[in-house]
């Protein structure tokens, strides 16, 4: 019977995040502004850190990839979203959605690595900082860089590799509003072992590994800054990893409750409204969290607005 359902899908059709007409408008114009101020912050702060000489640090460093990161991830599916709440039918193909699955997985993996490899930088700065120029050189940054999109791309693979396998039933409807790996999985007819056994191998790396360097990095930071005698000390050291510290709690926590609960537990709408944290909001607070809370960046952006004012 599976055989007889089946069919190679051409395009899928995007349920999108809400069927009721009353707030499809309200809902555009609030993620339009919500993408709008995305683009405009994360497209700032890169150019904030590009044109002011004494950003050019790895912290900075790797903050530049960040929004890089947001902006892309950010743009990869928030579009795409918009049209479903203007389209009677927001379809996609089948080529454009295994595309966009790909982009979307390989920039979320890359944003879980580089935050890792944020928290590493602090925990060299604060517990090692003689060291920090030597042990934060340029050439280890741009390995640590490399080693996050490289992480990006074979996760993005290795899920992307798993779902062109799988054959998919003649209901083309994805319960999302985007291609995901798993309201994708639910439209397969054939067997999908494979695919939900690399999904909680692949999707616990990408989030374990990171999690555990994370974790042992803040455990050692704090450590370190409650041996330090004078309370200044203590709030300048706290302060250098606050902006961090609420990024990764907002990023892996919608992750981590969206793919690593049973899906028993967690109904697919359910996860819908959980995803819009990781993919809509995180990408947009991430540049506003670091720029409020962070002294350079503050006096970057007046220096910057001043000389083109003066200009």
């Amino acid at each position: 019977m599976a055989a007889e359902n089946a069919s190679s899908v051409a395009q899928f059709v995007l349920a999108g995040l809400t069927d009721q007409p009353g707030l499809q408008m309200p809902l555009f114009f609030l993620f339009l502004g919500s993408y709008l101020v995305t683009i405009v912050g994360n497209l700032g702060l890169i150019t904030l850190i590009g044109l002011n000489s004494h950003l050019h640090t790895p912290m900075y460093f790797f903050l530049f990839n960040l929004s890089f990161i947001d902006f892309c991830y950010s743009t990869v599916i928030t579009p795409k979203m918009l049209m479903s709440f203007v389209s009677k039918k927001n379809i996609i193909s089948y080529a454009g959605c295994m595309t966009q699955l790909f982009f979307f997985l390989f920039f979320v993996v890359s944003e879980s690595f580089i935050l890792s490899a944020m928290a590493y930088d602090r925990y060299v700065a604060i517990c090692k900082p003689l060291l920090y120029t030597v042990t934060m050189s340029p050439q280890v940054c741009l390995f640590l860089l490399l080693g996050v999109y490289w992480m990006g791309f074979a996760g993005a693979m290795a899920h992307t590799i798993c779902m062109v396998r799988l054959t998919f039933c003649a209901d083309n409807l994805v319960n999302h509003y985007m291609c995901d790996l798993l309201p994708l999985l639910e439209r397969s007819c054939t067997s999908t072992y494979v695919n939900e056994l690399v999904v909680f191998i692949v999707v616990g790396i990408d989030i374990g590994v990171p999690t555990v360097t994370i974790f042992i990095s803040y455990a050692l930071i704090l450590s370190s800054i409650l041996h330090i005698r004078s309370t200044e000390g203590r709030s300048k050291a706290f302060s250098t990893c606050s902006s961090h510290i609420v990024a990764v709690s907002l990023f892996f926590g919608s992750g981590a409750f969206m793919y690593l609960k049973p899906a028993s537990l967690l109904p697919m709408n359910q996860g819908k409204v959980s995803s819009l944290f990781y993919t809509i909001v995180v990408p947009m607070l991430n540049p506003i969290i670091y720029s409020l809370r962070n002294k350079d960046v503050k006096v970057a952006l007046r220096k910057t607005l001043s000389k083109h004012s003066f200009s």
